[in-house]
């Protein structure tokens, strides 16, 4: 190739012994490729410098970017750790005081669950000696109240024949056809066996067969069939004396107990 900065010293020489003399027009001819590739080579040379420093540029600034974007990113998750941190130190404490609570609330309810075993203990203890004490009475108790119960029976059997005679009596009493004389036999029988039998006598049953003979008039309506709804008094005595039964029955068992 010819070199370009010695122009007089090209590689490619004419020829001076060719016929014609056309050697230096064959010199221009080939310099002025070169020329236009030399300055080509120049242009792109500075185009690509320019390509390399614009690409530079925007990879620095992407670059740059990128780096404050990581750092935003890794501030604002040191924050958040900071923040999330915080938060669990605060519940951690939390927690720690509801554990001292229920730890002091604990101690404090095996405290009194203690106490109350030992109170426990010794009224059990106290319950067990009363009804070692008590056993015997007990006993006592239960023989005489079968004995009182036997004799509530048998006033119970004679309320029962009082009340069945009571209203044969009042029956006869409120009839327009019966005789007279029928209602005071049943009178007078119920007053003599009032005042020979002891129970009937422990009941004091004369007296109030009495007052039922002397007051009870009442009758139910003329067309009445049921003998159960004639009378008042005589009803009202014969719940009394069956209450007077019960009551007698608990104070006979009670003087017997005082009595042993």
């Amino acid at each position: 190739m010819n070199n370009l900065n010695d122009p007089p010293n090209w590689n490619i020489r004419p020829n001076s012994r060719a016929d014609g003399g056309d050697g230096s027009r064959w010199n221009y001819a080939l310099l002025v490729p070169m020329l236009g590739l030399a300055a080509f080579r120049w242009i792109w040379s500075r185009e690509s410098q320019k390509e390399i420093e614009k690409e530079r540029e925007a990879y620095h600034q992407r670059t740059t970017a990128f780096q404050r974007d990581l750092e935003a990113r890794y501030h604002a998750m040191i924050s958040e750790n900071r923040r999330a941190v915080a938060q669990l130190s605060l519940e951690l404490e939390k927690e720690q005081n509801r554990t001292a609570s229920y730890r002091e609330a604990l101690i404090s309810q095996g405290r009194k669950l203690v106490e109350e075993k030992k109170l426990l203990e010794e009224e059990r203890a106290q319950v067990m000696q009363e009804k070692r004490q008590v056993q015997p009475l007990r006993s006592a108790y239960l023989s005489c109240l079968q004995k009182e119960e036997n004799w509530q029976r048998r006033a119970g059997l004679l309320l029962k024949e009082f009340e069945a005679v009571l209203t044969e009596r009042q029956n006869i009493y409120c009839s327009l056809f019966l005789p007279r004389s029928k209602r005071l036999e049943l009178e007078k029988s119920l007053l003599v066996r009032a005042s020979v039998d002891p129970v009937a006598a422990d009941l004091e049953m004369g007296a109030g067969l009495t007052d039922i003979f002397q007051h009870d008039t009442y009758c139910g309506d003329v067309w009445n069939t049921n003998k159960r709804r004639n009378g008042r008094l005589m009803w009202l005595y014969l719940k009394y004396w069956e209450l007077v039964v019960e009551l007698k029955k608990f104070k006979r068992v009670e003087k017997a107990i005082l009595e042993k």
